[in-house]
């Protein structure tokens, strides 16, 4: 008894389909990007500040009208914003410390289990590092606030 195999390998279509492998990428697209990302960082403070003043609204929300769906999913938002926007916006610490708020309520059910404490201490934090322009995690008080909040949704989610 034989068994004979005869292996079949479909054309890899893909190279074609994204411009014919890294060749197909235009330096000069990424060259203008990279310029007009530098000629808008002028204004990345005054959008931070928008994204902080709609973040604070939302944790005022849930303080007027208490923890409830909607105000939890608001919160969510706006923290999932400056989690990617943080660092966009020169703030890596910022995308840092909204992820660990967003990782403790990415989903409806955990979201709802959230301690109100741990919820105000991530967005205070957040307040504070952009108030006292600590943009990076290599800052000792950055550093220590971003892995004590990472520490006790740990906790939490454990």
């Amino acid at each position: 008894m034989s068994n004979s195999a005869q292996v079949i390998r479909p054309p890899n279509t893909l190279r074609l389909k994204v411009g014919g492998g890294f060749g197909g990428i235009d330096a000069s697209a990424i060259a203008k990007a990279e310029e007009a990302l530098k000629a808008m960082s002028a204004q990345f403070g005054q959008w931070l500040q928008d994204e902080i003043v709609k973040l604070d609204k939302a944790q005022s929300d849930i303080r007027s009208q208490g923890y409830n769906d909607q105000t939890a999913e608001a919160l969510y938002f706006r923290a999932h914003d400056l989690k990617g926007l943080g660092t966009t916006y020169q703030y890596p610490l910022v995308t840092r410390l909204a992820g660990s708020l967003c990782k403790m309520m990415d989903e409806p059910a955990k979201r709802m289990a959230a301690p109100l404490v741990l919820i105000d201490a991530h967005v205070d934090a957040i307040k504070a590092v952009v108030r006292d322009q600590i943009q990076t995690d290599d800052h000792p008080t950055g550093k220590a606030l971003a892995e004590t909040l990472e520490a006790r949704v740990a906790e939490h989610l454990g």
